[in-house]
This record gives C-alpha cells, sequence and structure tokens, in this order.
C-alpha cells in the first residue's frame, strides 16, 4: 500500500507560490493500479518524486508498505565517476540482492559493450537512460512509478527487449501513472484520479476521469 495523508506541497516561483497539492489523501491498493491525469506544468513529476521519497511533502504524511520503484527513466542516484559495473554492483547491494545477477541482467540488456566498464559520466543521454532503465527491470517492486515526461531511448532493438520485460512484469505489479493525455492511462488503468488546482480527485473508472478532465482542459 502508498497512501498520501493531508500531504501539502507547494513551491516559490520567484513571483508566487505555485501549489502542486493542498491537503491531498488518497491511497494506491496492491492490484489498483492508478492513473493521474494532469494538464503540463500542473506538478506531475513531483508527485510521482514524492511517492518514491525523492521529495519531501512540506505537509502530511506519505506511507508506504511495500516496495515502490524509483521513477521510470529516473537518472539521479547514478556516480557519474563509477562504470555501469560499478553501479549496479553498488545498487544491487543496496537492495540486497545479488551483484553477479544485476550486473550480468544490466550489461545483456543494455547492449552497450564495452562502454559498460567506463564512468557513466561518459555516456550519451541515450545510454544512461537505457542503463537506468535496465536497472529499474532488474530490481522487482510491488508498485512501479511511471512520468510521461521522463527522458526515454530510441534504441528500437533495447525498446523490444525492455519493453517485454516490463510487460511481464506489469501483470503482477501494480502501476501508478501521471499524464497529461487519457491514452497513455488506458495502457495500465482502470481507476484514475484528476489534479486541478492543488486538489486530486479521485474516481473508480477511468471513463469518469476522463470525462472531469476533458470538460475542464
Amino acid at each position: 500500500m502508498l497512501e498520501f495523508r493531508n500531504v501539502s506541497k507547494s513551491f516559490w516561483t520567484g513571483k508566487r507560490r505555485k501549489v502542486i497539492l493542498d491537503r491531498a489523501s488518497f491511497r494506491v491498493e496492491l492490484g489498483n493500479s492508478l492513473g493521474i491525469l494532469a494538464p503540463n506544468g500542473t506538478g506531475k513529476t513531483t508527485i510521482i518524486n514524492m511517492m518514491a521519497g525523492l521529495e519531501k511533502p512540506d505537509e502530511g504524511e506519505i506511507r508506504k508498505t511495500c516496495r515502490v520503484s524509483f521513477p521510470l527513466g529516473f537518472m539521479g542516484g547514478l556516480n557519474n565517476k563509477h562504470s555501469a559495473r560499478e553501479n549496479a554492483r553498488f545498487i544491487a547491494r543496496l537492495y540486497g540482492l545479488d551483484p553477479d545477477y544485476i550486473e550480468a541482467f544490466t550489461r545483456w540488456l543494455t547492449g552497450i559493450d564495452e562502454y559498460y566498464d567506463m564512468p557513466v559520466g561518459t555516456y550519451s543521454s541515450g545510454m544512461r537512460s537505457r542503463f537506468s532503465f535496465a536497472l529499474l527491470l532488474a530490481l522487482e517492486f510491488d508498485i512501479y512509478l511511471i512520468d510521461e515526461g521522463m527522458p526515454g531511448t530510441t534504441d528500437a532493438e533495447f525498446n523490444r527487449k525492455a519493453g517485454s520485460i516490463l510487460r511481464d512484469r506489469l501483470e503482477n505489479a501494480t502501476v501508478v501513472v501521471v499524464s497529461h493525455q487519457p491514452s497513455t492511462l488506458e495502457k495500465f488503468c482502470r481507476s484514475a484520479a484528476v489534479l486541478r488546482d492543488g486538489k486530486l480527485l479521485m474516481f473508480d473508472t477511468l471513463e469518469e476521469a476522463k470525462a472531469l478532465y476533458d470538460y475542464k482542459a
């Protein structure tokens, strides 16, 4: 379970205070994936980062009683001075997993050959994205976080292999996906919420959420 209890979050833009969430309370139960519809610039990535523990709320509490992933495509947390192999083995030890397996899996999935043993700081953005995505798939979580705004990869072979693994993984996992496009949510979710002016309005079905979102858009 992932739960927000009266969570508030805002930022000072230099001219005004931008409210992301205003005393929002909701719960994501395992087995019930959730989609969040929100226009661009309203704080979708901030919400996902709070779910992952990468950002803290100003007020309220975020409770997790299961394994929640870092955001799909998240490229923080890597040591640019270390190689992919060194990063993979460090992450494996951090999660109490077999370093040999995590190294072998990410080496196979990324397909970056000799670059795997070079510092991550020398990678192109596409190679770095592939390695980050491979790390996510190497670790098994109960809830996967997906932000449509995160960087992707243009490598067709990687997308084929990673996409197949992700589809298999999501058959037994719960997903939270944030997007400004209802069609993105249709791939993953039956229930959904709409984010408007800091309020998160929850609906039992995606169709209900889409009706309000389309009306307000």
